[in-house]
């Protein structure tokens, strides 16, 4: 069966979302900013509504996803706070200056995530070289699932590089197309693609 993980940023987002045939949800705040770290009162609110499983991201502010100290220290306490709440999966993503995956930081913030599971975000549509990326996050244990677009601005485009992204995978992480995928297009994505698990803002229609 397809998973459809639809990405919303209210509470009444989320509950459409689920109505109308999501498999599960990402929550976050701030979709204008590519998604920010929710308030705990938004999580809390949201795992009490919904029977679908629910993924909180991880992400104390826009920009680039190259990270200070203190931002990583931000992370670890909305991470603390996520496993407190009983989240079961976050999402997050470090860059270094290169652009390329921050093994050190995005092994210890996944490290802290444990025992909830981790998916690194479409940080790694940025880094120069997508395939050595993903070698280097299959050596975070932690680290369960990959949100891209396969490199390009939209899952279509990258079909491509996400079928082989797929392939390199094998069993170890799960390759979770993304980028204007919708209840439109998802028919022909899937043709395209064949991944077992998709993510769109309106993957199961406007929720509103």
């Amino acid at each position: 069966k397809m998973i459809k993980e639809a990405c919303v940023e209210t509470l009444p987002e989320a509950i459409a979302a689920q109505r109308q045939g999501a498999d599960r949800i990402e929550l976050c705040s701030q979709l204008g900013l590519d998604g920010l770290t929710p308030s705990s009162k938004l999580i809390q609110e949201t795992l009490s509504s919904l029977s679908i499983p629910a993924k909180v991201m991880i992400r104390p502010r826009g920009g680039s996803f190259v990270h200070s100290e203190e931002d990583l220290k931000t992370m670890e306490k909305e991470i603390d706070q996520c496993k407190y709440l009983g989240v079961t999966e976050v999402v997050l993503g470090v860059l270094d200056e290169k652009n390329e995956i921050d093994l050190e930081a995005t092994a210890r913030l996944a490290k802290r995530a444990s025992p909830m599971k981790v998916t690194f975000h479409k940080a790694i549509d940025d880094t120069p070289n997508i395939l050595a990326a993903l070698e280097q996050l299959k050596s975070i244990p932690e680290v369960t699932s990959i949100l891209t677009s396969g490199g390009e601005a939209t899952a279509l485009e990258g079909k491509n590089g996400l079928k082989e992204m797929i392939q390199l995978s094998g069993d170890q992480l799960t390759i979770i197309p993304a980028g204007r995928i919708t209840d439109q297009n998802i028919d022909e994505v899937h043709a395209s693609i064949g991944a077992s698990e998709y993510h769109g803002r309106r993957i199961v229609g406007e929720l509103n």
